[in-house]
């Protein structure tokens, strides 16, 4: 993983925090399940999207500049993440299905995945304003790496809003900040929080941003992996939900857009204090879940795996508002070469009534997906000077432990 500096050059992550004052001095890593939340189901061995095998995540991040918004200029707290199914070398499509459960968003390059039944590529996750410069970046990544598989490309980018702490509409992600996020994709651990597409998302009025998690079925099951990785912007703070805990309306202080929110005394907020696409009270941001999966699925199938991430959404509390573009991706990395000419191709499939422990699976490991985008993230201050406060993880545990969790 990268960062890019204003000078439009690349250094490694762990240099990031000295481009800005936005970041807080570095921590330890931490995830959700080590500070004792109880999550259900068994987790991989790195409990994230890689732990479905052949599946590579990279992603560049972007910070700098701080102080007043100077469109252009900064400040920057934006980034790209990608996802590549059977990582940067095989370029072998898979069959996938997609959701939205509010269309509030994009995801580009769908209408072919739910013609075709495939994922012909990467998924890439960036911010809302810099999809078309991430999509013709990866096209022109497919063309140099002789990866299309037809004489055009239709990638499949989705975004989210992280207009609050960045300057959005400077359009800082840049095509060589594409390329470089494909030269860091691997296997291995995921990193979470303030990073990649992630970097500069609000979350339940959290900071925000990238989180992943996976779970394995049982050996009866069939013993497959299901994967997930979350871009993180949605939800109000009362809505936050933990392990079943409250824990938004525990820890209410410090929520960003409160200006924006209705007033206690019920008189409504002026226009002018509203946010663009904004409703009182109501989501100004978005999630992308992306599942991935070793199961032999079908694409229909694969369209309910990636209807049962909204309910690992709800579990967080999220009743995906008017506001929020939540837009889910599942594929299968199992059936390879499914696609190959001239046919007819011979495929292995679950049957519809073993499917059910994969619902299962995609739910817990959405779920922990969003808790751990939370937990991994980093208090930040940004454009105008918003700062958006992480989780704090003291007072989550205890929250967890005064309601016996």
């Amino acid at each position: 993983m990268h960062c890019r500096s204003k000078q439009n050059f690349l250094i490694p992550i762990f240099l990031c925090a000295a481009l800005s004052a936005a970041q807080t001095q570095p921590t330890a890593v931490v995830r959700a399940r080590e500070l004792g939340v109880p999550f259900d189901g068994t987790p991989g061995p790195l409990n994230a999207i890689t732990d479905v095998a052949g599946v590579e995540v990279g992603a560049t991040t972007l910070i700098h500049g701080e102080g007043a918004l100077k469109v252009g200029d900064g400040p920057v707290r934006t980034g790209v993440t990608v996802i590549l199914p059977r990582g940067v070398k095989d370029n072998d499509p898979v069959y996938a299905g997609w959701f939205s459960l509010n269309g509030n968003g994009e995801m580009t390059g769908t209408t072919w995945v739910e013609e075709s039944g495939f994922l012909e590529g990467p998924v890439a996750l960036t911010n809302t304003h810099s999809v078309g410069t991430v999509r013709d970046a990866m096209i022109a990544w497919g063309l140099k790496h002789d990866a299309l598989t037809q004489p055009w490309s239709l990638p499949v980018v989705a975004e989210t809003w992280d207009g609050w702490l960045n300057d959005i509409n400077g359009f800082h992600v840049k095509p060589e900040d594409v390329f470089a996020a494909f030269d860091s994709a691997k296997s291995g651990p995921v990193a979470e929080g303030n990073t990649g597409g992630g970097t500069g998302m609000v979350c339940y009025r959290f900071k925000g941003g990238t989180g992943t998690a996976s779970r394995v079925v049982s050996a009866h099951d069939g013993g497959y992996t299901v994967g997930v990785l979350v871009q993180c912007n949605c939800g109000r703070r009362p809505q936050l939900t933990i392990a079943g805990v409250p824990v938004g309306k525990e820890i209410p202080e410090g929520a960003p857009y409160a200006e924006y929110s209705l007033p206690a005394s019920g008189i409504p907020a002026p226009a002018s204090a509203s946010l663009p696409g904004s409703e009182t009270e109501g989501d100004v941001g978005s999630i992308i879940i992306v599942v991935a999966t070793d199961a032999p699925l079908l694409p229909h199938q694969l369209k309910r795996l990636a209807r049962r991430a909204a309910l690992g959404l709800a579990r967080t509390g999220s009743t995906s508002g008017n506001g929020s573009g939540d837009i889910f991706i599942a594929f299968s990395t199992a059936n390879p070469h499914a696609d190959a000419e001239p046919g007819p191709n011979t495929v292995k499939v679950v049957s519809n009534e073993r499917i059910s422990p994969l619902f299962t699976a995609t739910v817990e490991a959405t779920e922990e997906a969003i808790v751990n985008a939370m937990v991994g993230a980093r208090t930040m201050t940004g454009r105008d000077g918003h700062t958006v406060n992480a989780l704090p993880h003291d007072k989550l545990i205890e929250v967890l432990k005064k309601y016996q969790r």
